[in-house]
């Protein structure tokens, strides 16, 4: 078992990996979207974190509960709504808030629910991303963007600078923010968001709602 606060390695998910270093140990953890619950696994491995999940998927649902871990069904869309404010640390959402319905609402109770929100995301800003739509005229596919348009799950898709712009809309704080490249390395970039913006494949933002004026 890592020890809190150790570096991270092995073979994670890059997006997993900066999350994990943002947890403080022994938070309380809600993973919306949790998938088969990797995430919540390393955090409670690597951060002695008390992990609950959602998961619209119920294979995946029951194979989180395979695991040992505490996850149930439910929406992101419909059903965060439910929670009750400032019950976790951290409300976390990786790779999937491109594939709601409703971005804002759900990053809006994702401030609520959690003293801080974490949320990774694709960048449509990439440059390869931009290429493609230049010079195929056709929606790009990437590692981070394999399906083709009309099978892509994805119907909200962002820049790094509009999710910056949507945090501003909801009054939330950005703590810590994380790009990367395709190889999930950290960019050496800093004060710099649209060098971000063009070479991140994917970015990580910690946010916090802004307190009252």
């Amino acid at each position: 078992m890592l020890k809190p606060n150790a570096p991270l390695a092995g073979p994670h998910r890059a997006d997993h990996l900066f999350i994990a270093e943002m947890v403080e140990p022994g938070s309380r953890v809600l993973d919306v979207g949790c998938g088969d619950g990797a995430l919540l696994q390393l955090l409670a491995e690597s951060r002695n974190t008390d992990g609950r999940g959602v998961e619209l998927s119920r294979e995946r649902v029951n194979a989180c509960v395979m695991r040992g871990l505490s996850v149930i069904q439910g929406d992101a869309d419909r059903d965060l709504a439910d929670y009750p404010d400032q019950a976790f640390d951290y409300a976390i959402l990786s790779l999937t808030i491109q594939a709601t319905r409703y971005p804002k609402t759900v990053l809006e109770n994702l401030l609520r629910i959690g003293r801080r929100a974490i949320v990774s995301f694709p960048n449509f800003g990439h440059w390869r991303v931009r290429f493609d739509l230049m010079f195929t005229g056709r929606m790009p596919r990437t590692e981070s963007l394999p399906d083709s348009w009309y099978e892509s799950p994805n119907g909200h898709l962002c820049t790094i600078k509009d999710f910056v712009d949507l945090a501003a809309v909801v009054d939330a704080e950005v703590e810590e923010a994380v790009a990367f490249n395709t190889s999930g390395q950290k960019l050496p970039i800093r004060h710099s968001l649209s060098l971000q913006n063009l070479l991140g494949e994917k970015a990580v933002f910690q946010l916090r709602k802004r307190p009252p004026r």
